[in-house]
């Protein structure tokens, strides 16, 4: 029973090492593209509050 069980968890890991080697590209283009759009968002958040705060400038002076 307990040799079943080890076969089954060496067999697991195999197949999910083999899965990881394939995947590992795919992954790499996915953790690129989301760290591209969190930077043009935070990017874009950060230009906005900067011409609100220039606005606002404008105003006071008026």
């Amino acid at each position: 029973m307990a040799n079943g069980f080890l076969e089954f968890g060496v067999a697991a890991v195999i197949r999910s090492a083999a899965l990881t080697d394939q995947v590992r590209p795919l992954i790499g283009l996915i953790a690129a593209v989301l760290a591209a759009v969190l930077a043009g968002s935070a990017s874009w958040h950060l230009t906005d509050r900067l011409v609100a705060w220039r606005q606002r400038a404008n105003q006071d002076e008026l």
